[in-house]
């Protein structure tokens, strides 16, 4: 009788069944009596024998299968693919062991069909022109507001940048000093009191008696008009005032009528015109002298400029002027002096 808890297959003669283990592959398992009738059971699938000490057949006389020896080299645990069947026979001796559990194959493809399997592209910089989730369109807008500041902030950049160097500009060209020759010197007008020059007017005025002497223009040209209620003109009093320091009335040109420097120039520019000559030197205060060379430049005069070096406007206001002279210059360069002059006006 065999021990407890080992059962085994016994022919009707007391023969021990053979293991189905140790038949080959697709051979039936035949009792040794010689009975031909199959059994239905393909050798080489090995049978899942039940766990010893397991409650659930406790109490009842059904015999167990026994297994027989495993072989100790039967690898029942490879996937395929590895290179191994799982009902591949073994090749070598067959040596009693211990029974091995017999493991279903995995599966190597993840469970669930939301599994990725390999990670999804992004693009981290979509383009404007590609339809945004929902789920982007605060970082779309939030996009867009950066550009705008950026935008803004580079303009504001570039503005400042383009004044300060119309500053310099203006600051530069008031120490110029130029001696030609040219066709004639060109004063431009300020304020005056009944026919008396204001110290502003009488410090470039004195500036063109200093040139006078050295031949540089054989013309002097003396420019502004009035407003209501004077008795003169500021080239009248400028003409007055150059007479009495010898200057030829003859060599003396007035333009009577210009109320702001774009007129006066454009006056000039006829008068000239009519003479053959377009070639200027223009007398005028240090902030003045960058705007009144370009203006005379846009209404066809060949000019350069020469500063008075005793103007009156020292200082804070001289500084004033200057700023206000350099945002005049960068916006009439954009515009045109003749826009600038109209909307100032």
């Amino acid at each position: 009788m065999p021990p407890a808890g080992h059962h085994e297959f016994w022919s009707p003669e007391g023969a021990r069944a053979p293991d189905p283990l140790l038949a080959r592959p697709g051979e039936r398992s035949v009792p040794d009596d010689g009975a031909s009738e199959p059994t239905g059971a393909i050798v080489g699938e090995p049978m899942i024998a039940p766990q010893r000490g397991d409650d659930s057949d406790a109490g009842t006389d059904a015999p167990e299968a026994w297994v027989g020896p495993e072989p100790t080299h039967l690898v029942t645990d490879q996937v395929p693919g590895d290179g191994l069947l799982l009902d591949q026979p073994p090749t070598g001796p067959v040596s009693a062991g211990p029974v091995l559990p017999v493991r279903a194959p995995v599966d190597p493809t993840p469970i669930g069909s939301d599994v990725l399997t390999e990670p999804e592209q992004i693009d981290p910089e979509p383009s404007d022109d590609d339809p945004a989730p929902a789920g982007r369109v605060g970082n779309r807008w939030f996009r867009v507001r950066r550009r705008i500041l950026a935008a803004c902030a580079s303009a504001v950049v570039l503005g400042l940048g383009y004044y300060l160097v119309s500053l310099a500009q203006v600051w530069s060209t008031g120490r110029a000093d130029d001696d030609g020759p040219v066709d004639a010197i060109v004063v431009m007008g300020a304020a005056q009191y009944d026919g008396r020059p204001s110290p502003q007017l009488a410090a470039r005025l004195d500036h063109v008696v200093g040139l006078w002497p050295q031949g540089v223009a054989p013309i002097v040209v003396v420019t502004g008009g009035n407003i209501p209620g004077d008795r003169f003109t500021e080239a009248e009093a400028s003409a007055t005032y150059l007479a009495e320091r010898g200057v030829p009335l003859d060599a003396l040109l007035l333009e009577n009528d210009g109320s702001t420097s774009y007129e006066s120039l454009e006056a000039v520019s006829d008068l000239l015109a009519a003479r053959g000559l377009d070639e200027v030197l223009i007398v005028t205060d240090p902030y003045h002298a960058l705007r009144s060379r370009l203006i005379a430049e846009e209404v066809g005069l060949d000019a350069t400029v020469s500063s008075t070096d005793t103007s009156v406007v020292t200082g804070g206001e001289s500084l004033r002027r200057h700023l206000q002279e350099a945002g005049g210059v960068a916006i009439g360069r954009i515009i045109g002096f003749e826009r600038l002059a109209r909307l100032v006006d």
